[in-house]
């Protein structure tokens, strides 16, 4: 697999994709509502992308009808001085373009004819207005949501935006959450590059993973509430699932503050013998993965995912 996050026009989300899965996702783009895909490194980086355009029997952007169309190729390394772009013909120039980028391959750029964009100059953000115990407090809100490791850059900087509005009052711009979000999103990166091996997240990951194959519905971070995760759980489940097994948001913040996990499971007959049934074998799921669980049995209880270190690696 490939650590990449591919983004399409017609908003799927694609984590670390193979190779092949790439190719295929850049041959396929051309018709309406698909003709372009934005790749993201695993972790995102702030100003660090690669997306490419193509629109079938259209002008490639230059007004001209051209056939198949062409594709354009650009990426941003690290500013908005920095972004380019090339137009290249076929899509198998710009599939071998993306791997090497991707995986940062010496001399990946090689073959693309690129052109230094012009983005126009860069706003300066002005700093935050905000009081000491304001900041501190808006800091502490997005630093505990990136610690829980399942948002993106763009869903932390909405919530920065708006965890202190009042009425009408927005003392947060969507420029300044940006900034305060790629400031913590940085230091967070920098942390998790001294982390080594598999972490608990990880190998909750590894199990729900294991208990999906089984026919056991395996939902991470799954809505914001078990009222709606209750509601809604069905609904994720395949026709041969038995049972389901997830974690609601808030759980999530627990586990992040060193509190543990709730895990929330149970069949999809309703019957308390397929609960049970389905509690133990998360329960063997989890232990397998080297996790440790405290559960009695009893099918009106959570299972609690105990002894966890949060340290859940960004996607973005």
């Amino acid at each position: 697999m490939i650590e990449i996050v591919v983004k399409t026009e017609n908003e799927e989300r694609h984590v670390r994709v193979s190779a092949e899965e790439l190719g295929a996702l850049v041959r396929r783009i051309g018709g309406d509502d698909d003709r372009f895909l934005v790749v993201q490194r695993i972790p995102d980086l702030p100003d660090v992308f690669a997306q490419v355009w193509h629109e079938a029997g259209g002008d490639g952007g230059d007004g001209e009808g051209d056939g198949d169309g062409n594709y354009t190729l650009e990426y941003r390394d690290g500013a908005a001085d920095r972004h380019f772009q090339a137009t290249v013909d076929g899509p198998e120039a710009v599939i071998s373009a993306l791997a090497g980028w991707a995986r940062q391959e010496p001399g990946w750029d090689d073959g693309p004819a690129w052109s230094l964009l012009d983005m126009g100059a860069v706003r300066e953000v002005p700093p935050l207005d905000l009081d000491e115990e304001e900041r501190e407090e808006l800091e502490e809100h997005v630093r505990e949501v990136l610690i829980g490791g399942y948002s993106s850059r763009s869903e932390l900087a909405e919530l920065a935006e708006d965890y202190l509005v009042t009425g009408d009052h927005r003392p947060v711009s969507p420029e300044q959450a940006e900034a305060l979000v790629d400031r913590l999103w940085l230091e967070r990166v920098a942390e998790q590059a001294g982390w080594e091996g598999e972490t608990d997240p990880e190998r909750l990951t590894r199990a729900f993973t294991a208990l999906e194959e089984a026919g056991i519905t395996a939902r991470e971070n799954f809505t914001c509430c078990g009222s709606c995760g209750q509601s809604e759980i069905e609904d994720e489940g395949g026709p041969d699932a038995r049972g389901y097994v997830y974690f609601h948001t808030q759980c999530t913040d627990s586990a992040a503050a060193g509190h543990g996990l709730m895990l929330f499971y149970g069949g999809f007959d309703d019957s308390s013998e397929t609960t049970v049934a389905v509690g133990h074998e998360v329960v063997a799921a989890l232990e397998a993965a080297g996790l440790h669980t405290e559960w009695d049995g009893d099918p009106g209880r959570a299972i609690t995912v105990t002894r966890l270190d949060w340290r859940r690696r960004l996607v973005g």
